[in-house]
């Protein structure tokens, strides 16, 4: 069944399986979530649900930002997200999503935006070589070198070069949820995911499981 979540990433750690062993592992904040808004293919052309995630002060929004909220008869949220579900009879405007719609053994994809590195060069951003450190090279070591060939006398689309590095939208598969507490919303995700702490991430049933 299609599910997910928004969650908030709170850093790395490491918890002990039954045999003892390692398992590093990332901790999330996963809800709980409102649902703003329900979609339907009457409505809409399609079934979706859209969870808010973190309360904000009205003020802090545009007007047309708190009359959704408003319409929808919830408090205003900061992270809007849309899930789209196979079946969205159980879930109502209102209603509210916890971490315990997944359970420890589930495979998961994990969204998030990367960290950013500003503008980079290409040994920084695509582990280019750099240039020969003697015979002549000057000041150029860290420079891309030759950029193409006489014919067809252009750069070629696509080649690597020196530019933004990182803040990107990155999604990682099928990951494994080591452990849930319901209480305290927190679901641990084996491995990495992607973003700084404090990022905001989404949760939602693997797709290639």
């Amino acid at each position: 069944m299609k599910k997910g979540i928004i969650g908030k990433k709170i850093g790395m750690t490491q918890i002990f399986d039954a045999n003892g062993n390692v398992i590093p592992v990332t901790v999330i904040e996963a809800g709980p979530c409102t649902v703003t808004q329900k979609k339907t293919v009457e409505t809409d052309g399609y079934d979706a649900i859209q969870l808010g995630f973190m309360d904000v002060a009205e003020k802090k929004l545009t007007k047309p930002e708190a009359g959704h909220f408003a319409k929808a008869g919830v408090s205003c949220k900061k992270h809007l997200k849309e899930f789209r579900l196979d079946d969205i009879s159980g879930f109502n405007t209102g209603d509210t999503v916890t971490a315990d719609i997944f359970a420890a053994g589930e495979k998961v994809d994990v969204t998030g935006i990367t960290k950013g590195h500003g503008y980079s060069g290409v040994i920084k951003r695509w582990n280019h070589h750099h240039l020969r450190m003697t015979h002549g090279t000057g000041p150029i070591h860290r420079q891309p070198g030759s950029m193409g060939v006489i014919d067809p006398a252009h750069i070629f689309k696509n080649k690597k070069m020196a530019g933004q590095y990182g803040n990107e939208q990155v999604t990682v598969l099928n990951l494994s949820i080591a452990k849930i507490d319901a209480e305290k919303n927190i679901i641990a995700v084996k491995g990495a995911v992607p973003g700084a702490r404090g990022g905001i991430v989404f949760i939602r049933n693997a797709v290639k499981a």
